[in-house]
């Protein structure tokens, strides 16, 4: 067996192919996103924790807040499809969404066989409370940037998204 070098060459980018010298930033930037990806999961740990949710209930909060700031109404079915669980799954999740008073069950205003999950107000508060610091700093920092800067690292984000979504172009 091979015997490993002390220390990984320092143009291997970890799991990133290795840069000609005059796109050496490429690895950077695709370290930095990495280093975001962990840190962001530390942050949604941490908010978890701070309202003894789980990830996935978390998640099915944000969801529904989303939607309803977009006028749209989810059924329970809808969470199972967005997080990618079993029904019955989804069926636990909103119930304790439900009994820690962060959401509700309602008839769906515009099928009335079907039952709709709502946020309440105190879901919503509670997620603003609890995630208010650190959307100011988020805020602070993009805000930092030029117009055209914003425009670059949005654009990036944006293909980048659709490509581990699998809509890249092929």
């Amino acid at each position: 067996m091979a015997d490993l070098p002390a220390e990984p060459h320092p143009s291997s980018g970890y799991w990133f192919p290795p840069d000609e010298p005059e796109t050496a930033s490429t690895v950077e930037l695709l370290n930095e996103l990495r280093r975001y990806r962990s840190s962001n999961t530390r942050m949604r740990s941490r908010v978890g924790d701070d309202m003894d949710m789980g990830e996935k209930d978390l998640l099915a909060l944000r969801a529904l807040l989303e939607a309803q700031a977009e006028g749209r109404v989810l059924r329970q079915r809808d969470l199972a499809r967005m997080l990618d669980i079993r029904p019955a799954s989804a069926s636990a999740l909103v119930d304790r969404l439900v009994r820690d008073g962060h959401a509700e069950r309602m008839p769906h205003p515009e099928d009335r066989r079907s039952i709709a999950v709502v946020p309440t107000r105190h879901g919503d508060e509670e997620v603003r409370a609890t995630l208010h610091d650190m959307h100011e700093r988020m805020f602070a920092v993009a805000r930092a940037l030029s117009p055209q800067e914003r425009e670059v690292v949005t654009g990036f984000l944006r293909r980048l998204n659709h490509d581990a979504a699998g809509e890249g172009e092929r």
